[in-house]
Order: C-alpha cells, then sequence, then structure tokens
C-alpha cells in the first residue's frame, strides 16, 4: 500500500506539472526541465562540435548550400505557422544548418534549432524533397520537445525508483531486489515506448513541415523506403527498440500523408 500510495503521488504530480502541448498534434506533455537551459546547452554543445578538429564541417559546395536552403524553407515555414497560430511566444529557436563530412547516415536536430546533416546521407535523400523529410523529422523532434520530455520522463523515473526504494527499505533482501528489478524493467520500457512515441510524432510533424515548406510529403514514403533498404542487419523486437519497425513508420507515413498534403502547396 505504501508503494501504491507514493506511486500514485509521482502519478499526480507529473499530471499536475504536464502543462506543455506540442504544436499541430495537440498533444500534452510532461515538461519539468525549462527550454532555456536546454537551448542555452545544446548551443553550446552544437558550437563544440562544429569547433572540434575532428570535425569537418563542409561549406561552399552545392551540398552545402542545398542544406542550407532547404533547412531555411523549413524553418521559415515553420516559424510562420507558429506565429500564425499563437506559439511565437513559446519558441525562441536560434536556426543553423550545416553540412558534416561523414559516412554516417545521419542527421539531428538540437533544442533551439541547431540542425546538422551527415553527408553519408545524401545519396539516400536524393532530392530536395528526400532532404526536406528527413530534417523535417528531426526538426520536428526539437518543436515537439522531445529532449525535454525525455529529460523529464528520466527525472520522474529516477524520482520514482528512489521512493520505491526508501518504501521497501525495511524489506528482506530478496524482496527489494524483486522491487527494483521490476520497477527498473517497467521504467526501462515505458521510457521506450515514449520514445517510439516521440519518433512517430517527429514523422507526422515532419510531413506537415515539409508540406508548408514546399515539398510533396508523398516523396517521404519512396525517402523512408531507400532508408529500410539501407538496414541490412537483423532488427531487434519492436517493443525492446526506440524507433518503430520500417515497416510500421512506413505505413503510418501512408496513413499520415493525406493531412499533410492539406498544407502542401507548389
Amino acid at each position: 500500500m505504501k508503494i501504491l500510495k507514493l506511486l500514485i503521488a509521482i502519478t499526480t504530480v507529473a499530471t499536475i506539472y504536464s502543462c506543455a502541448t506540442v504544436p499541430l498534434t495537440g498533444r500534452r506533455q510532461l515538461s519539468l526541465v525549462g527550454d532555456s537551459e536546454i537551448n542555452q546547452a545544446a548551443a553550446a554543445s552544437y558550437s563544440q562540435l562544429l569547433s572540434d578538429p575532428k570535425t569537418t564541417v563542409i561549406t561552399g559546395t552545392i551540398d552545402a548550400q542545398r542544406v542550407k536552403r532547404v533547412g531555411g524553407q523549413l524553418a521559415t515555414a515553420i516559424e510562420r505557422y507558429l506565429q500564425q497560430n499563437g506559439y511565437s511566444n513559446q519558441y525562441n529557436f536560434t536556426w543553423e544548418f550545416n553540412l558534416i563530412k561523414s559516412n554516417e547516415v545521419n542527421a539531428w536536430c538540437m533544442p533551439g534549432g541547431k540542425v546538422a546533416v551527415y553527408s553519408g546521407l545524401l545519396p539516400i535523400a536524393k532530392t530536395d524533397a528526400g532532404l526536406a523529410t528527413v530534417m523535417g523529422h528531426e526538426i520536428g523532434h526539437a518543436i515537439a520537445r522531445h529532449s525535454a520530455e525525455r529529460m523529464s520522463q528520466e527525472l520522474a523515473a529516477q524520482a520514482g525508483g528512489a521512493l520505491v526504494g526508501a518504501a521497501t527499505s525495511n524489506k528482506s533482501a530478496q524482496a527489494q531486489a524483486i522491487i527494483g528489478e521490476l520497477y527498473g524493467v517497467g521504467g526501462q520500457l515505458t521510457l521506450l515506448k515514449y520514445s517510439r512515441d516521440q519518433e512517430s510524432e517527429a514523422d507526422k510533424l515532419g510531413l506537415t513541415f515539409m508540406a508548408m515548406a514546399g515539398y510533396d510529403p508523398n516523396e517521404a514514403v519512396a525517402f523512408w523506403q531507400r532508408m529500410a533498404a539501407q538496414n541490412k542487419g537483423g532488427a531487434i523486437p519492436e517493443f525492446l527498440s526506440t524507433h518503430p519497425t520500417d515497416a510500421t513508420r512506413i505505413a503510418a507515413i501512408q496513413r499520415a500523408v493525406p493531412d499533410a498534403m492539406k498544407y502542401y502547396k507548389k
């Protein structure tokens, strides 16, 4: 009963602080971490990465210009949407788009709009629409404040774990081990599930953002199919993965394209 009461208390506190809303999707999210601190830390990390001697930032090439052009179009469209829908005062993004030399097939967007595209991604992106697909997806994570949300979830999980530990301190070592193991596994899988949900949400946001910027959302399906073709390793079970399976993701994107098309203007 003590454990149950403590977990109910944790849930109540989390509900009280769950006051942030994701643009477009309208989803309510746990928000225990401030944006200013996260954005400041992200900007410092981004600057440190770019200045690292091991990092080669590609500049002045057609590909580098392309990354900045597509990124700029996405940023302009997103800022316009946020302003028109009353979100502009909630975001203080200082956008940066850079192409980094690396064979890794990857791209990311830090909180605050700090975007990096790895050159290894370009052969798979192929077109501007393909590039807008992945950049829109990564920007979707930032607009939805997924980093802050994950930090909030982990803080809540750690606090819950500490309270459970305190509540079971007078139990046998075996009982403590069992309860601790169950809580640890349950918490881990829950956080992984949140991560999959965040990936799906970023997919939907990315589709809409690329449509707003003038890129056909239908091109996203072909991009993710090309990405799936790159996955030559064995896939782990989806319920233990932080990302949806390729088939799950592509099917969900196909279902989401009609809604995104409402924002599409050539």
